[in-house]
């Protein structure tokens, strides 16, 4: 593994540690971040359609230039929602 790798893979996991704690400290943003991949997730671009929404909505920003730990994020929202439609 290269050091740009490393140093890549460092920077991912910073990230979502910066959004763990700040979901940690506001957790109603989980209850809205579902609620907005629930509305979405039967849409061609699920994923900008939510990050847009959340975005606008709630102090966690996606810029339209997702880095790798946006789009890590989006993608477990919306097998979250997936896995809960799949109960029912």
């Amino acid at each position: 593994m290269s050091i740009a790798e490393i140093k890549n893979k460092e920077r991912v996991i910073n990230e979502l540690l910066r959004f763990i704690r700040k979901v940690l400290v506001e957790p109603e943003i989980s209850e809205k971040a579902l609620e907005i991949a629930r509305k979405h997730i039967g849409d061609k671009n699920a994923a900008v359609l939510i990050a847009e929404e959340l975005s606008s909505t709630t102090n966690v920003k996606i810029p339209l230039e997702q880095s790798d730990a946006d789009r890590l994020f989006l993608e477990l929202l919306i097998d979250v929602v997936r896995d809960e439609k799949a109960l029912y």
